[in-house]
């Protein structure tokens, strides 16, 4: 009979605690601080333990790193409770990035390429990575350098504030270049305006 993997990965991929707590903390002391935020000084560890536990509270490494740790009286629970409401809310105010595609083509017309230029900088403006691609089919394939020289254009026409996250690839008559930019730095060109030399 098969074992199942995904038993034997659940194990491993068990979250690990960010904060020590009681018999857990390894420091032979700590710097202890009460639940109101004062401090007691440093104690050996299983006496700072045995002194949460006699409030009915936890004593939580808090500073780790710190010689000696700090640890804290606390309600571990209600402590972990609104650390993980405070992450999940950091979490949610934090944009995923998405991959907006642009399809360009060799016989692309300038209308055309001033909407996909339009689209690709709405697309940066909201934070968003754009992959300028064009796909060539058939006897288009002989045009390779075509196609790299209108991607680059393209690119370059969206401004100076847009940085290379993947240079020009090619696959499968597919050449695409991925881009990102600061949306502050990134102006529409005035392509009406004339360049005075």
């Amino acid at each position: 009979m098969r074992k199942s993997q995904y038993r034997f990965k659940r194990y491993f991929d068990k979250p690990k605690e960010l904060y020590m707590v009681n018999e857990k903390i390894t420091a032979p002391q700590v710097r202890v601080v009460d639940d109101e935020g004062n401090n007691v000084g440093v104690i050996d560890t299983p006496k700072a333990i045995a002194m949460a536990h006699e409030q009915g509270l936890d004593l939580v490494e808090v500073f780790p790193k710190a010689v000696p740790p700090v640890a804290k009286i606390l309600d571990y629970g209600n402590f972990k409770y609104w650390k993980e409401k405070e992450a999940r809310k950091q979490k949610a105010h934090q944009k995923q990035v998405e991959l907006k595609g642009v399809r360009l083509s060799l016989r692309i017309g300038e209308h055309d390429l001033d909407m996909r230029r339009t689209q690709a900088l709405r697309f940066l403006a909201q934070g968003d990575k754009v992959r300028a691609e064009i796909i060539l089919r058939g006897r288009e394939r002989q045009q390779v350098e075509m196609a790299k020289t209108i991607i680059q254009k393209f690119i370059q026409s969206l401004g100076s504030g847009i940085r290379v996250d993947q240079e020009m690839t090619k696959q499968d008559g597919k050449l695409s270049m991925i881009v990102y930019g600061n949306p502050k730095a990134t102006e529409q060109p005035n392509t009406n305006e004339s360049v005075e030399h």
